[in-house]
């Protein structure tokens, strides 16, 4: 966001008139303990923020103009296979502190969770409150699109889709789109829905990483290509 620092950086449903919710405003002034005439930045989630100060009673006061940042391209997506306990939220936070533009939590046949119904439901929304904060903490303009529990065929229909797997090509741009598989792998009938999509595999190094440092892996690296901090295929020169 330029060279504004500022003190917090919150999501707002209407830039002319940026309100606080009740859970901001705690964060703001409870936690974060924010005085008056700091500044924080607004933002719509959609590209568009301006600078605000923070006021007594958590109120926020329009200080700058509105200000409008394109959608960084190419769209970055990784799909994570579902893993145990906390770590789908922690695999959504860090994602979203990369600058991942689409996060898709699938289901894959060696997955171990399986989330179905109310359940699902309730966790997806979970993830979303996840990735929002994330995105506060981060600075980010644009919010991240969180999907519910996806099935990986219907993601292997999509263009420019690539999965992890040891023994492929690097990851590059041309692929924006990666899928990790779970702890125990791919299945065979997974493998071979990719390669009849024609999705190719894409390695990511020589040690057998965990589903969700996976993730984070390539999304590092796809982030870090797409801003010209990592260079594709820097190893062949």
């Amino acid at each position: 966001m330029g060279t504004v620092r500022a003190a917090a950086h919150v999501f707002v449903d209407d830039l002319d008139a940026p309100a606080l919710s009740s859970d901001d405003g705690h964060h703001l002034s409870r936690v974060l303990r924010l005085r008056a005439g700091e500044v924080v930045t607004a933002s719509d989630g959609a590209g568009r923020w301006r600078a605000c100060s923070f006021a007594d009673g958590g109120v926020l006061r329009v200080t700058g103009d509105v200000v409008v940042e394109p959608a960084p391209a190419p769209s970055i997506t990784v799909g994570f296979a579902l893993t145990k306990g906390e770590r789908p939220e922690w695999t959504v936070q860090k994602l979203t502190e990369l600058g991942v533009d689409r996060i898709v939590p699938l289901a894959a046949a060696r997955s171990v969770v399986r989330l179905e119904g109310d359940r699902a439901a309730a966790q997806h929304r979970r993830w979303q409150k996840v990735a929002r904060e994330a995105a506060m903490q981060s600075r980010r303009v644009w919010l991240p699109a969180v999907e519910p529990v996806t099935a990986v065929a219907t993601v292997l229909d999509e263009p420019g889709v690539a999965v992890a797997e040891a023994g492929g090509g690097p990851p590059g741009l041309e692929w924006p789109t990666v899928l990790v598989g779970p702890e125990g792998g791919w299945s065979e009938e997974e493998l071979a829905a990719a390669d009849g999509a024609n999705a190719p595999r894409v390695d990511l190094g020589p040690t057998v990483l965990r589903a969700e440092t996976a993730a984070i892996t390539v999304a590092a690296l796809l982030c870090g290509m797409r801003t010209g901090i990592v260079r594709a295929n820097s190893a062949k020169g």
